[in-house]
């Protein structure tokens, strides 16, 4: 369906690029007071710090321009132009113009628009059996949409296994395809292991055959540079805390502003009528702010910083711990910032709590506390007890070489 948004959201300032907000990233600059004195925080995949130059940003929409976007008055003249102003800034991260994106409350609901949106116009097109492609190690927000879509909608799922890296085999989803084929939905980078897949390679193969492709992008954008051009995907979700924005705002990018997708959310017809509900200005603000330092971030080089640190981090862990540290996921084709590693003769959930003075995770904040494998490293082929002793190790913009230094005289001392 492709409503046309009743909201005002055009001014005449709103139809220029904005300036940007930084041109370079200072050491230190926009660090929350909460990370100074607190232990070494090594968990940015699990949420990120918000940015204090993104908290400046959003304040005013909370009082002074408290409007609602909508209105033809005054008060909501300012807000309707901001609104604006923040697609255009996360657009411009994607390399791509406004109209293409529709902002969500969350990762997991950008998700879900896209996988049910798309079951659910394809149904109502005449497809009464709507086939949904996934994989193995995909984020639960994806697979839990994949199974409900399917459920709602009359159709089925296929999950295509990853090979030991994490990654999918292009000729699994070749054979995967099939003329009732709707939407391939394929992770981007995994958040557990930092594993980046294919995705241009993935997506010729589902364009051959007519299938629209959507990837969960949440842990790479800001992290990496992530043009939709290059990926020539039809679908993309990102995350406004895994950007160093509040949680709370996302999200998902559409090369055709006027695909068929039915919303998950009806009512008033805000986002051009793919999600009803009087937008979140401020925090659309916030994550138009933080698309911007990410912009300028990347370009001063930070996926090379943190590769360096998080280098530094395994090549300590590795001469102390000779022959126990084992790395998980694809030694080449992952995030710069993750490190996600089994020592042997450990227990994450053991391990973690004599680090105190350290804050890291076992895998992924979706499954922490369970005490069991990791579904990603099992669907990797990994045994129990390596995948038990997994620790998730990522990097962010305020780490430093003390920290990673810190960080590894704490897991060392643990494991031994």
């Amino acid at each position: 369906m492709s409503t046309q948004s009743t909201q005002s959201q055009s001014a005449p300032a709103a139809q220029n690029s904005p300036p940007p907000m930084a041109s370079t990233i200072e050491a230190g600059a926009g660090c929350p007071p909460g990370l100074e004195n607190g232990p070494v925080y090594l968990d940015y995949n699990g949420t990120t710090p918000v940015d204090t130059r993104v908290v400046d940003a959003l304040l005013p929409y909370l009082h002074t321009h408290f409007g609602n976007p909508s209105s033809s008055h005054y008060y909501g003249q300012e807000p309707a132009a901001a609104l604006a102003r923040a697609r255009t800034l996360v657009a411009r991260l994607l390399n791509t113009s406004g109209e293409h994106i529709t902002f969500t409350g969350s990762g997991s609901e950008a998700d879900a628009l896209a996988i049910r949106g798309s079951a659910a116009a394809a149904k109502a097109a005449g497809n009464l059996a709507p086939h949904l492609i996934t994989q193995a190690t995909e984020h639960p927000a994806v697979l839990a949409a994949c199974h409900d879509a399917a459920r709602s909608f009359g159709g089925r799922v296929t999950v295509l296994p990853v090979d030991e890296h994490g990654l999918v085999r292009a000729a699994d989803l070749r054979d995967a395809l099939g003329p009732d084929t709707v939407l391939v939905s394929i992770m981007h980078a995994n958040n557990e292991t930092g594993v980046v897949q294919p995705i241009a390679e993935l997506t010729a193969i589902a364009h051959q055959h007519g299938v629209l492709v959507h990837t969960d992008a949440a842990q790479s954008v800001a992290k990496i540079p992530v043009d939709v051009t290059a990926l020539d995907v039809d679908l993309l979700t990102l995350v406004g805390h895994k950007m160093y924005a509040p949680k709370g705002i996302a999200a998902l990018y559409l090369r055709d502003p006027g695909l068929a997708l039915e919303p998950i959310v009806g009512g008033g017809g805000q986002e051009h009528g793919r999600r009803a509900g009087t937008e979140n200005v401020p925090y659309a603000v916030a994550l138009g702010a933080a698309a911007d330092l990410a912009g300028a971030d990347l370009a001063a080089g930070s996926p090379a910083r943190l590769s360096l640190l998080r280098e530094r981090l395994f090549q300590q862990l590795d001469d102390a711990l000779a022959g126990r540290v084992l790395l998980n996921g694809h030694p080449q084709h992952r995030l710069p910032h993750v490190l996600n590693i089994s020592i042997e003769g450990t227990r994450a959930h053991e391990l973690l709590p004599a680090c105190p003075q350290l804050a890291a995770s076992a895998g992924s904040a979706c499954h922490a506390g369970l005490q069991a494998p990791s579904p990603v490293l099992t669907a990797m082929g990994y045994p129990p007890e390596r995948a038990l002793a997994a620790l998730r190790l990522t990097l962010g913009r305020w780490s430093t070489t003390s920290d990673v230094d810190r960080a590894a005289a704490q897991i060392i001392s643990a494991a031994a």
